[in-house]
């Protein structure tokens, strides 16, 4: 016995309908349990919570008007409804993605403690570090990694801000620094006080802090926090170099590492963090895919911000 028309008409535009709610919860649902329970969202760049609001809105609309239209069933041809199942599908992908960029959110390692005389400013796309009395020569710009929250590295840089380095931490769109590789140039042109620029940045933004720096002959330093350019910079002259990783890396491991030193100019210094991994590098908690470290935190972090000190206030600009 075969079905009528009919009635296969109407159990596809059942299963359409479902099908549609789901999404357009989906939409509503994991936008506002990322708004709400996570409070690295708000405290980003503001592309991330704007994408958020732009998806709830439009499943809300969309929820109403499949409310509106609960009682209709429409005829569709195959190539419509192949379509129509093909949009269903692309709108579960973009949830997919929505999810994946929830930031890794700043977890102090342990009690808060005061920026004694450092001045913290936070903007809408930085987080601004500057020493006492606002005199400083020195500058860093830094980019987070992928997904990591700007405020996870204020502990590990705020030693750079205590010796009267101006620390710059970017907030980079929906947490991706590759999205804008140029935004360091933004924060040198707003303080022309400062004579001797160095970028930096941990794993992914590390990659754009490369990129720029070999692009932009007015860096006068790089700061490489377990990460590595892709693209040679053998040739770029007066520039100075520090990498710092963990030999428990388990994302940018220790054999990457060693291989990019065919990339970086020859005097470039490495420093190995004895028992450190990727996620020592800021205070966001542990990362998949990451090694076990075998030292604690603090002795971690605190050789971390040792090397970072010395490499920025121990040479002089061109």
């Amino acid at each position: 016995m075969t079905s009528s028309p009919d009635a296969l008409t109407a159990t596809r535009g059942r299963a359409l309908f479902w099908a549609s709610g789901i999404c357009a919860a989906a939409l509503v649902l994991v936008p506002l349990w990322m708004l709400t329970g996570n409070p690295a969202v708000l405290r980003g760049h503001p592309l991330l919570p704007a994408l958020l609001v732009t998806a709830a809105v439009v499943g809300l609309l969309w929820g109403i008007l499949l409310w509106r239209r609960r009682s209709t069933s429409r005829k569709r041809s195959v190539l419509r409804l192949v379509g129509a199942w093909a949009g269903r599908v692309a709108v579960l992908a973009l949830v997919a993605m929505l999810v994946w960029l929830n930031p890794f959110s700043y977890r102090p390692a342990g009690a808060a403690e005061a920026a004694a005389g450092v001045s913290v400013v936070d903007e809408p796309t930085a987080i601004v570090m500057a020493p006492e009395g606002g005199r400083a020569s020195k500058g860093l710009v830094f980019y987070p990694g992928a997904r990591v929250e700007a405020r996870a590295y204020l502990d590990i840089l705020k030693p750079a801000a205590d010796a009267g380095v101006l620390v710059v931490i970017l907030k980079t769109p929906l947490n991706l620094s590759l999205l804008d590789g140029n935004q360091a140039r933004g924060t040198m042109s707003a303080h022309p006080e400062i004579s001797t620029w160095t970028v930096g940045g941990h794993s992914l933004g590390g990659v754009s802090a490369s990129s720029f720096a070999l692009a932009n002959q007015d860096v006068d330093g790089l700061l490489l926090y377990a990460s590595y350019p892709l693209d040679s910079m053998r040739d770029r002259g007066g520039l100075n170099v520090l990498s710092i990783s963990g030999s428990e890396d388990g994302l940018s491991t220790p054999e990457k590492i060693d291989a990019s030193r065919e990339l970086l100019p020859v005097d470039a210094t490495f420093v190995e963090v004895q028992g450190g991994n990727h996620a020592f590098f800021g205070n966001y908690g542990p990362q998949p895919g990451d090694g076990e470290p075998s030292v604690g935190r603090d002795v971690a972090q605190q050789q971390i911000s040792e090397a970072t000190v010395a490499f920025l206030t121990q040479r002089e600009g061109r």
